[in-house]
């Protein structure tokens, strides 16, 4: 029953990953919090990888949050800097970045840069409005065969798969193949920002593919009850024992978007991102410890195995016991009552709870 929660969360709540890229001396840019960045997520990122993921501060949340459920040591403090660094950095396209005022500028022509000469080991970055260009051109020279996705089918190859498109890095392989002619058609007519922009198209659509695009992003999962979700929130689930909706959970659907909700609801102790991109604080469990003679001590754990056991009290002070049979401990866990509706509840009940946090607008 745990494993297929599991699965009933990552199934309907994974959100886009960043692509881990490999380790380059280049700088961030300036910026508040930018040696943070630079000390926790340069050893695995790259600056072009940043560049390319634009994203809103709660998309940035979000990813930093799946780095940390993947091992990435980042406490409380360190994440809020992150995120803010990179929401303010790299905003999301069209946006503007969070504090700084901006005016409608006609588009400029770039100079080609480093990037658009990376060997054939760099990860090509994805110009969004190139990938619309060449989107048009994909439309009208390559969908009959290649399929909406560029899939391939049984006129076609599967082009996300294809060597040669994997090998291109902004057009340099697409473009001589199409000039020598393809194989089941007339020499394409091109020219040489059609096909980089027809590059462009097809490494998004290779990302997508990979996890790391919109076709990844949250379903739908207001489907449930909110009128049933009270119901299990005030007597089936026994939620209203531990929780108020006037109280810790007032206004919750206004700091929560959906996907949020659900992984509160489910994972409680997982960070869930707020709409603003922060993280949710972890409660933590503690253990109360009392002697032989009565006197009793609570902290939280550091060592609790079947001979010794060890805490740390809120004032910072060490303790360390022996077990024996006279040495009374008890655990603390915050998080209990969720962890025992995980054999219980069912996926309606699910749905239908959180549809009902929603209305707590």
């Amino acid at each position: 029953m745990r494993l297929s929660r599991l699965c009933f969360l990552l199934t309907t709540t994974l959100a886009p990953l960043a692509a881990i890229g490999q380790a380059q001396s280049s700088q961030l840019p300036e910026g508040v919090h930018r040696d943070t960045v630079q000390r926790v997520c340069s050893s695995c990122h790259s600056v072009q990888m940043f560049a390319a993921r634009r994203m809103s501060r709660e998309q940035w949340g979000t990813t930093v949050s799946s780095m940390i459920a993947r091992g990435a040591k980042i406490n409380d403090d360190e994440f809020d800097q992150i995120v803010g660094y990179l929401a303010t950095t790299f905003p999301l396209n069209g946006e503007a970045a969070p504090g700084t005022a901006t005016t409608k500028q006609a588009k400029v022509p770039r100079k080609p840069s480093l990037i658009d000469q990376a060997g054939s080991d760099d990860k090509q970055v994805v110009d969004e409005d190139a990938a619309a260009r060449g989107k048009t051109v994909y439309i009208a020279q390559c969908i009959t065969c290649h399929g909406t996705r560029a899939r391939g089918g049984s006129r076609g190859a599967d082009l996300v798969r294809s060597v040669v498109v994997l090998h291109d890095r902004y057009g340099s392989t697409i473009g001589p193949y199409l000039a020598q002619g393809h194989p089941k058609s007339k020499p394409a007519e091109l020219t040489q920002e059609q096909v980089k922009d027809l590059s462009h198209f097809l490494h998004q659509q290779i990302g997508d593919t990979l996890r790391t695009g919109p076709y990844n992003n949250p379903l739908n999962i207001l489907v449930g009850d909110a009128e049933a979700g009270k119901v299990y929130f005030e007597k089936t689930g026994g939620c209203i024992k531990c929780h108020s909706v006037t109280g810790d959970l007032a206004h919750i659907a206004g700091k929560y978007a959906p996907p949020a909700l659900q992984q509160k609801v489910v994972f409680p102790q997982n960070r869930a991102i707020t709409r603003q991109g922060t993280a949710s604080r972890q409660l933590r469990t503690t253990i109360t410890v009392t002697t032989p003679s009565g006197a009793t001590v609570t902290g939280e754990p550091l060592n609790l195995d079947d001979f010794n056991v060890s805490l740390r009290d809120a004032d910072g002070h060490y303790f360390s016991f022996t077990r024996s049979p006279q040495l009374k401990v008890e655990k603390h866990n915050p998080y209990a009552g969720h962890d025992a509706l995980l054999d219980t509840y069912t996926d309606k009940d699910i749905h239908d709870v959180v549809s009902y946090l929603e209305t707590l607008q």
